[in-house]
């Protein structure tokens, strides 16, 4: 099985598991999220640990172990990205499943099990037309100053929106145009949704146009610009610029 092969079949399977712990019945709201947290990562931790023994794996949540600073390849893993999306019973919630080498996010699966759908980093997918009106997307709960004055100054619509992956995807199925986030980030939120997006054929960045460099000893990363390549120039323009 290669590396996209099974970080999709991860993704897919935790996102079933997670979907069945929601239908239940048996959690609050509260209560369904930190238990969809522990089942979906249990279930990726072991099955990485099957298939992928000799591999590093940094997850949201695990314990930290330093010795993946120095694993060529490296797991970097969100089990249930938007942890209150899905205690809410919305769609917009994700599970990341990444492989970095050498720091770079070279695989990427992102399952949206509320919409049925799965995301790779598969090459040929296509690169979606821009809108007539610019859509960009925020967080629905905290959304970034620095991305709000972006999108005045380019006439952009706001689209609120739960997680990250979600968020970033919508970007690569063409139902938005800009994901700009300068708002706090770790690496599990982006890695996969980078992955993906860049296979894609988008740019794909930090808010300041440099790459996205992942296995850090911090694995703070908190700011991201996916958007098509023709408009980066500009968007980068107006962050660098305060808008």
């Amino acid at each position: 099985m290669t590396d996209l092969e099974l970080a999709r079949r991860i993704a897919e399977t935790a996102g079933r598991l997670l979907l069945d712990l929601r239908e239940s019945g048996l959690f609050e709201a509260t209560a369904l999220g930190k238990a969809g947290d522990r089942v979906a990562n249990a279930f990726i931790m072991a099955a990485l640990a099957s298939q992928r023994p000799d591999d590093a794996v940094l997850s949201e949540e695990e314990q930290d172990n330093a010795t993946r600073l120095t694993a060529r390849r490296v797991w970097i893993i969100d089990p249930l990205d938007g942890t209150r999306e899905f205690g809410e019973g919305r769609t917009d919630w994700a599970v990341h499943v990444a492989l970095a080498i050498d720091g770079e996010p070279v695989t990427g699966a992102v399952a949206l099990p509320g919409l049925g759908l799965t995301l790779c980093s598969e090459p040929g997918l296509p690169v979606p037309a821009s809108n007539s009106r610019l859509k960009m997307l925020v967080s629905r709960t905290r959304p970034a100053a620095e991305a709000v004055a972006v999108a005045a100054a380019l006439d952009a619509e706001l689209l609120p929106m739960g997680s990250a992956g979600a968020k970033a995807m919508a970007v690569v199925r063409g139902e938005a145009d800009i994901y700009l986030h300068t708002g706090g980030q770790y690496e599990w939120d982006n890695c996969a949704p980078a992955a993906v997006a860049l296979a894609a054929g988008l740019h794909v960045s930090r808010a300041d146009g440099k790459p996205l460099v992942y296995n850090n000893e911090n694995p703070y990363l908190p700011d991201l610009l996916i958007c098509a390549k023709e408009l980066a120039p500009r968007i980068l323009s107006l962050v660098a610029a305060g808008g």
